[in-house]
């Protein structure tokens, strides 16, 4: 039969080894949005700009063909979104701006906040486990005080060190993840600045081709 130190030992484990899944989703979140921000935005103005003067070119001599290949397999979001406009042209101007707006906010963002999402949960469980394991450690200190006669009281600063790292540790998966995702969120605004840009310019000219 395990007696209550080997318990409460068993306890202190089992939430090293949880705080050690938390570490390793929260960094794999993390990594997962920081790489699909990548792949969806473009890496300045310029860099849009030069895209959509080479889509743009052939689009106002009438040319749709062009522009489909141009966008087509690349998987940054206003790419896309052109693709998918060019892809509907025939339904009228007005719905294809609403299709592709809303298009961007249900792949694009709503996808980036869900992740997102998981990173925020991280950040918020992984103090919350490591407090339990404080207590959790404090309760087996105790428990060694009231089942001796006579504590040293080395043995308890040992044990109550070894509680108060769980909280450490807690903190210190939260605090760099909440670095992180400030730094994501600003990635994320300045993507869709860069694409409502992208889209007013691109809309625009498709307006004037489809007059023609």
């Amino acid at each position: 039969m395990i007696n209550t130190e080997t318990f409460f030992t068993i306890l202190g484990v089992i939430m090293y080894v949880v705080l050690g899944l938390i570490a390793l989703w929260g960094a794999f979140c993390v990594v997962t949005v920081w790489r699909r921000v990548a792949q969806k935005r473009f890496r300045n103005e310029r860099a849009l700009s030069a895209f959509l003067d080479e889509v743009e070119t052939p689009l106002v001599n009438g040319d749709f063909n062009t522009p489909l290949e141009i966008c087509d397999g690349d998987q940054r979001a206003v790419p896309q979104l052109i693709l998918l406009a060019l892809e509907n042209r025939k339904i009228g101007f007005n719905k294809i701006r609403q299709l592709v707006l809303d298009r961007f906010e249900r792949d694009v963002l709503s996808d980036l906040e869900h992740r997102l999402s998981w990173v925020n949960t991280v950040i918020k469980s992984a103090p919350m486990v490591g407090l339990l394991g404080t207590v959790i450690g404090m309760m087996g200190a105790f428990q060694k005080i009231g089942g001796q006669e006579s504590t040293q009281a080395s043995e308890l600063a040992t044990d109550i060190m070894t509680a108060l790292i769980t909280t450490a540790c807690g903190l210190a998966i939260a605090i760099p993840l909440v670095l992180c995702t400030a730094s994501i969120n600003v990635r994320i605004r300045k993507m869709e600045d860069l694409v409502s840009y992208g889209l007013s310019r691109f809309l625009d000219t498709l307006r004037q081709a489809m007059k023609k």
